[in-house]
């Protein structure tokens, strides 16, 4: 369905009955990066709310770099929930999402019940961990170049973005970024927010999370070191969970769907 919110018209998939999950995808992907969790939440009694996010999906993606500014973005969400009529629900989010999800856990307590942070840590552990996580990150540098980041990205049919990101869905992923604007669309969440002076200056300082929160980390991803999500901990005062997910990459949704079911299920219901 398409939800009108903070100025814009979101895609969103909405299915079930019961307490209400949020679910907040990442680049380069929308919201079919939740495909195998969604039927699961459904089954075990809760109503999922997943939408393809500014610039993303069938989502709208306005030109101007700007107007993907975290507190921009974070309205959108904030948006949506009015829209629907939410006023509390679980949360979970990955890559980009689990960034928003950090944010609006700290931002908005009475409204998030529980937190689940996939891949990517709080923003202050990510600027906290040592150079060998600055160096992983050379990507959000390259991305500031516009029409040079999507050159290097998309040419030879995206060769580059394929043997880089080792994403488990390259196909239906070229198949979006290759769309007249899509490429552009989410590049411009790394321009918006993460230029290179935001590389070694420390985020604003966030309250502390006091829903329960889970963090978890793959020891295959290719994009973020494991003390980034280890050391989140240290920003919520309300119950930490970590784990480690063996063997798998960034997109462990995909990768190790029966295990993150299984997880995220037995968490929403702790």
């Amino acid at each position: 369905m398409r939800v009108d919110t903070n100025g814009i018209t979101l895609d969103v998939t909405i299915e079930g009955d019961g307490p209400d999950v949020l679910l907040l995808h990442g680049w380069p992907d929308d919201r079919t990066v939740w495909r195998e969790q969604i039927p699961a939440l459904v089954a075990a009694g809760y109503r999922v709310i997943a939408p393809d996010l500014r610039g993303c999906g069938e989502s709208d993606r306005p030109a101007e770099v700007a107007a993907y500014q975290t507190p921009v973005l974070l309205a959108d969400v904030i948006g949506l929930l009015d829209a629907l009529g939410v006023q509390r629900t679980h949360l979970i989010g990955h890559d980009w999402g689990a960034g928003l999800s950090w944010a609006l856990g700290a931002l908005l307590p009475d409204r998030i019940d529980h937190l689940a942070c996939l891949s990517v840590g709080h923003p202050t552990a990510f600027h906290r961990v040592n150079y060998d996580q600055l160096a992983m990150s050379w990507y959000m540098l390259l991305f500031q170049f516009e029409g040079v980041a999507e050159e290097w990205l998309s040419a030879n049919d995206f060769a580059n973005f394929r043997a880089w990101t080792r994403h488990p869905d390259a196909e239906n992923a070229v198949e979006r970024l290759a769309r007249p604007g899509h490429l552009t669309g989410g590049l411009n969440w790394y321009r918006a927010n993460l230029g290179p002076t935001r590389l070694v200056t420390a985020p604003l300082e966030l309250p502390p999370i006091v829903a329960p929160t889970l963090g978890v980390w793959s020891s295959n991803d290719f994009a973020v070191l494991e003390p980034q999500m280890k050391e989140s901990g240290q920003f919520v005062s309300g119950p930490w969970r970590y784990e480690r997910l063996e063997g798998a990459g960034h997109w462990l949704t995909l990768e190790s769907p029966e295990w993150c079911n299984e997880l995220l299920v037995d968490f929403l219901g702790s």
